[in-house]
């Protein structure tokens, strides 16, 4: 059942020759099978190739060994996506440096809208609970979120979505064998369950240090945005959000404590041009050029319908339709609702998230809608 994908196997495990040059030698010999039975003298004519990358190529233990992958593969219950198929995604495929062949488990689908969300491994109470609710909302609206499923930011994101029965991609930078962190096993499954676990790299490769940085291309390179929570000044989620400056995505960031070490790196961004997040309509208004208004009319407008509206809790309604006639100061909306003033206080606060409320002077909020 594999085997039309042994060839694209063999050379995504070829050492040393990575995806910029996996690219450039399948335009030259258009098939993965052609490279494989390939002369040395033909590959030696490729300016682009090292006399290591020639070597390797050629080496028949690495060409032996594809079969040990394909059965890993197989006992693994891993399928296999090179960037030739059509349900590769659509956005990966045209940055400077796609992985050839992707393994998978779970399931994406072609017309999957992706949005990134990441940040720090050690995380605010704050920061993961901006993730889960961010994540969860934007599901809500059909967006499916994509995160590394490490400690922190991405694991709540994950929640997030899985919270609202939304789907969800975790890019791994590890084999689909391996669960890391281990921590995160059953989450793993529900990730699989309701979108899927992606990773460039074969069954059995462990997740080394180096092969982060590579993987967060791919976060960003599949996403029509990155959504940085919280980051430090050295943060791997910055990483992330200069590969989609260069892969030319949209970078937003929720802003933070000033004293704060896991705001030095999202207020940066936010100095050095990233959309601050403070409401859910920041993220929409931004990614509605991804979307074809002949098939979709306007994206923004399209989530404030009565879809939308369904989607809130009780107390969430009464406020809404509270804020139906004219805006309203915050005491008037706990008499109006009959909601104590702290849950008014904490609703709103959702209700401003999600882009629905806003506030004007004098605690006095109205519907954005």
């Amino acid at each position: 059942m594999l085997d039309k994908y042994k060839y694209w196997v063999w050379l995504g495990s070829v050492p040393g020759v990575g995806a910029v040059k996996s690219k450039k030698l399948l335009e030259y010999f258009i098939d993965p099978y052609n490279i494989f039975t390939a002369k040395e003298m033909e590959l030696a004519s490729l300016s682009f190739l090292t006399k290591t990358d020639i070597a390797n190529l050629l080496n028949k233990d690495y060409k032996e060994e594809v079969n040990k992958h394909i059965e890993n593969i197989i006992d693994n219950n891993i399928k296999i996506i090179t960037i030739e198929d059509e349900d590769y995604p659509k956005y990966l495929k045209n940055i400077y440096d796609p992985p050839i062949i992707l393994y998978m488990k779970g399931s994406i689908q072609k017309d999957d809208k992706y949005l990134a969300v990441v940040g720090s491994r050690r995380a605010t109470s704050y920061g993961l609970n901006m993730a889960e609710v961010i994540s969860r909302e934007l599901s809500k609206c059909g967006i499916t979120i994509v995160s590394g499923m490490a400690r922190g930011i991405d694991t709540y994101a994950h929640k997030g979505v899985l919270s609202a029965r939304g789907r969800t991609v975790a890019v791994l930078g590890c084999g689909l064998d391996i669960v890391y962190p281990y921590e995160n096993k059953k989450l793993m499954q529900e990730i699989i369950e309701n979108g899927a676990c992606i990773s460039e790299y074969l069954p059995g490769t462990k997740p080394l240090a180096g092969n982060f940085p590579a993987r967060n291309r791919i976060i960003s390179g599949m996403s029509m945005g990155v959504i940085v929570i919280e980051a430090g000044e050295k943060s791997g989620s910055l990483i992330t959000a200069n590969f989609a400056l260069e892969q030319g995505r949209e970078v937003f960031a929720l802003p933070g404590n000033v004293n704060s070490i896991n705001s030095t790196g999202t207020n940066k961004l936010i100095k050095e041009g990233a959309k601050m997040v403070t409401s859910l309509d920041d993220i929409l208004e931004e990614i509605d050029a991804y979307f074809n208004e002949s098939n979709y009319g306007s994206f923004t407008k399209k989530l404030k319908d009565d879809k939308l509206l369904k989607g809130l809790d009780e107390d969430e309604i009464k406020i809404v339709e509270c804020l139906k006639l004219e805006p309203a100061h915050i005491d008037d909306i706990a008499v109006k609702t009959g909601l104590n003033i702290k849950v008014v206080n904490a609703v709103i606060v959702m209700l401003e998230l999600k882009g629905i409320v806003q506030q004007l002077t004098g605690k006095i909020y109205k519907l954005n809608l």
